[in-house]
């Protein structure tokens, strides 16, 4: 759903900051051609010692992508060496710097595509898993490890947001080595539709974050959180994470959306850019800075852009696509209901502009302190308009009547839903999935890594 380093768009030197903009236009989709991605992390873990599972090793990450290269159809990323991430039609599995996996799947058109995509998957790294004794966790936070015991991998852009990120953030290194998220991705037809997406988007994040708050168990015992890693975000760059408070000022507006964003992305600082297959660190310059005047002799080309537009982390970010990004990892059954949450609210104009009405008098100030207060009590958060409980219900409602406008139907006839169920059964029992565990956890005599394992396994 984005470039590729193939493109010959993406190597174009900037001459005029309105290319800029045009990265945003060029990827307006008519509505026929909306896809939705998903993209899902996990933790691993050895099953027998409950050790992380490291890079290297005879049960490590490299044979792991070693079987899936040679005995599975992946073609492999590779970086020196090291294989850094696998490619099959149109998916990628890439590694995260703590050693998680995340399966970034392809555009498909079906929320019955996407949970089939998501089951085959998991069906598959279980099958080449199972023989290493292998077990990959949907949690927001790695259960049992400290942050400096888990390992770190062989990618060097890795170790660039590394030496960046610590000197920015107080929690920035566990969001990096010890967090694991689901995120969606969807087309956009028009600036006027981003405009209300962004807005809305990021006014319920923090409801969103409440019905997935999943990480509530840490170092082998409870945290004090219900999602501890929306509260890793708060603290890890404030530059680059968080809220866009432009977006919930006067100044954000159906005309200026494109525009405002790229103002604010213009001035976070950089990571990296890549020349010829080099990381080239960047040292903390602007993108605005680069652009004026290039960096050791490299003019600024639109790949650039692209690159950087992709180490933002906002709860919601504009790319080529808009991204939803704060849900922590979930059980299964909960993974596939994300993408068809927000396919409902932003795919049919309808609940999309009743989603925006309801919810855009909320401020800045406002979703902050909800966003804080949602990563301790989960679904037990008060909005501006009420208790989180007694608003969730009328949201999934508004989401279940855009996916039957949508009118996307399984072969079976069923339509999508259904893939809220989990959704509407959380709201029944009232507590987030990290509430649930922390009640399991309670229960349970010791040991309780098998709780964790039970639970969260995929």
């Amino acid at each position: 759903m984005s470039l590729t380093r193939e493109d010959p768009e993406l190597e174009r030197p900037i001459e005029d900051p309105s290319q800029l903009l045009n990265y945003f236009h060029a990827a307006e989709k008519p509505k026929e051609l909306w896809r939705v991605g998903t993209e899902h992390e996990k933790l691993g873990l050895y099953r027998d010692t409950l050790e992380p599972v490291p890079y290297h090793g005879e049960r490590g990450i490299a044979t792991l992508f070693g079987i899936l290269e040679r005995d599975h159809g992946f073609a492999a990323i590779r970086e020196g060496d090291a294989i850094v991430g696998l490619e099959k039609e149109g998916t990628s599995i890439t590694l995260e710097p703590g050693g998680q996996l995340e399966l970034s799947g392809a555009p498909l058109f079906t929320m019955q595509e996407t949970c089939k995509e998501f089951r085959d998957h998991i069906a598959l790294m279980n099958h080449v898993c199972e023989p290493l004794g292998i077990v990959w966790l949907g949690l927001g936070v790695h259960p049992l490890a400290n942050v400096d015991d888990l390992p770190r991998m062989p990618r060097e852009r890795h170790r660039i947001m590394h030496d960046y990120l610590s000197k920015r953030g107080e929690l920035a290194l566990q969001m990096m080595y010890a967090t694991g998220g689901v995120q969606a991705n969807f087309d956009y037809a028009s600036q006027t539709q981003v405009y209300k997406m962004l807005r809305m988007a990021l006014s319920i994040s923090p409801i969103v974050s409440a019905l997935y708050a999943n990480s509530s168990i840490e170092l082998g015992k409870p945290n004090g959180f219900e999602s501890k890693r929306s509260w890793v975000w708060r603290y890890t760059d404030p530059d680059r994470c968080g809220l866009l408070p432009f977006v919930f000022s006067p100044d954000w507006a159906a005309d200026s959306a494109y525009q405002l964003y790229a103002e604010w992305a213009l001035d976070v600082p950089m990571f990296l850019i890549q020349r010829d297959g080099r990381h080239i660190e960047m040292h903390g310059r602007s993108f605005r800075e680069h652009m004026r005047s290039g960096t050791e002799g490299m003019r600024a080309t639109m790949a650039d852009w692209n690159l950087h537009l992709t180490t933002l982390f906002p709860e919601v970010r504009l790319k080529r696509v808009v991204e939803v990004r704060d849900a922590d990892a979930v059980p299964p059954d909960l993974v596939c209901a994300l993408p068809a949450f927000w396919k409902g609210l932003f795919y049919d104009s309808q609940s999309l502009d009743a989603a925006f009405a309801k919810f855009s008098h909320w401020t800045f100030d406002e979703v902050d302190a909800l966003h804080a207060e949602v990563a301790r009590r989960g679904l037990q958060s008060v909005t501006p308009d009420g208790p989180i409980l007694e608003l969730v219900p009328a949201l999934l409602d508004l989401s279940a009547a855009g996916l039957d406008r949508l009118d996307h139907y399984a072969q079976t006839g069923e339509t999508e839903r259904a893939f809220l169920d989990p959704l509407y059964a959380t709201v029944d029992r009232g507590i987030s999935p990290g509430a649930r565990l922390l009640e399991r956890w309670e229960r349970s005599p010791e040991p309780r890594s098998e709780i964790i394992i039970e639970y969260a396994a995929y």
